[in-house]
């Protein structure tokens, strides 16, 4: 694992193995899960298996990790299905409430998003159905047990992550309805995202509702169960609109129109020189050209700055450009949310913008592209 991946994952993540090319992670937050439900069904295991002793609680976990790994076929169906549309999956993590899978980009059209979205649930329901199918032909005890949780535990995950709100596949699924709609997918997310809110005050008070509703009282857990799963809720859900937003503005960021001409120099030639050529001809950036006159690298701004005057007569222009590495040449018309996706899988001050049959268009400055997203928003 290179440096950078490590970065971007999340203190306490684990990488536990790699399904279909896609990375399969484990938060630190999972242990404390298998251990709240080795627990909490201990009492079970005991009554069907007397003097089982401590070893319930051996069994308690190894229930744990058969009902993550029925989550990981939720998230994996997730992965399946974005991957049959060609988008990107980065990778799938188990946490504390379930799991999430991480896709680069989103669906774009509202029948994708609907694919995306409700094949998780469905798969869900079919694991918990497949389950249930095995409660008449396994014996009565342990098995029987796990195999009538594992069918309980997936059919309700399936139904409630129906429960139309974000961040649950459910609200995916209303958003990619409002979409097909409205024809807006930024007021598609807001609405979805105020289900999510709707959800989250329901989840805080159904303690209060319990008893009516159920009969059985409301326990602490329960208070302490809902209020987890009201603030996962409402932060989801208040992300997902605060992005909408956002995102709704991202449209006016076109990298033709934000673009600085650029004035091509020999690699070889004086800083000075370059730089007085570049103030003559008002161009805003300088990209050196080598030999074969193809452009070789970006003059960095910052570093001519930082070049005392009297010493740039001395200095090629070389030595203050950046090569050109992948991901630093960018097509011009690019735009919106793929410009600001281009911009983030390779980080640097500069581009170089080109034009269909591979000429330089001119140099997009990530300090302009932020300087144009404040504007906007």
């Amino acid at each position: 694992m290179t440096d950078d991946e490590r970065r971007a994952r999340e203190p306490g993540t684990l990488k536990i193995g790699e399904i279909g090319g896609v990375d399969v992670l484990v938060r630190s937050s999972w242990l404390l899960v298998a251990v709240l439900i080795s627990v909490m069904i201990a009492p079970a295991i005991e009554q069907v298996e007397p003097g089982i002793g401590n070893g319930k609680y051996v069994a308690g976990a190894a229930f744990a990790v058969l009902l993550y790994l029925s989550v990981l076929l939720h998230e994996m169906s997730h992965a399946l299905m974005a991957k049959r549309y060609g988008l990107p999956v980065r990778s799938i993590t188990l946490h504390f409430l379930g799991g999430v899978t991480e896709i680069e980009g989103e669906p774009d059209t509202p029948g994708r998003e609907f694919g995306v979205s409700v094949v998780g649930p469905i798969t869900s329901i079919g694991v918990g159905l497949a389950f249930l199918l095995l409660h008449p032909v396994v014996p009565d005890g342990l098995l029987r047990l796990a195999v009538d949780a594992l069918a309980g535990a997936n059919l309700v995950v399936g139904v409630l992550n129906l429960v139309p709100g974000l961040p649950l596949d459910g609200g995916r699924v209303l958003r990619a309805g409002v979409w097909r709609v409205t024809g807006n997918p930024h007021r598609a997310t807001i609405v979805a995202g105020w289900g999510g809110r709707v959800a989250a005050v329901l989840c805080l008070l159904f303690p209060l509702l319990q008893e009516p509703v159920t009969g059985r009282p409301a326990l602490v857990t329960d208070y302490v169960l809902g209020l987890v799963i009201a603030l996962f809720l409402w932060g989801g859900a208040t992300q997902a609109i605060v992005s909408a937003k956002v995102r709704a503005r991202l449209p006016v960021l076109r990298a033709r129109t934000l673009a600085r001409r650029a004035l091509a120099v020999p690699h070889d030639l004086p800083l000075a020189e370059a730089v007085r050529r570049a103030q003559e001809a008002q161009a805003g950036s300088i990209v050196a050209v080598g030999l074969d006159g193809t452009v070789s690298g970006i003059v960095n701004e910052a570093a001519v700055l930082a070049t005392p005057e009297e010493r740039r007569p001395w200095v090629a222009v070389s030595t203050v450009a950046r090569t050109l590495q992948p991901g630093l040449r960018l097509p011009a018309d690019l735009s919106g949310e793929t410009l600001i996706r281009a911009m983030q899988r390779t980080p640097a001050s500069e581009y170089l913008l080109v034009e269909p049959d591979g000429t330089t268009f001119g140099v997009l400055v990530t300090e302009d592209v932020d300087r144009a997203f404040a504007a906007a928003t």
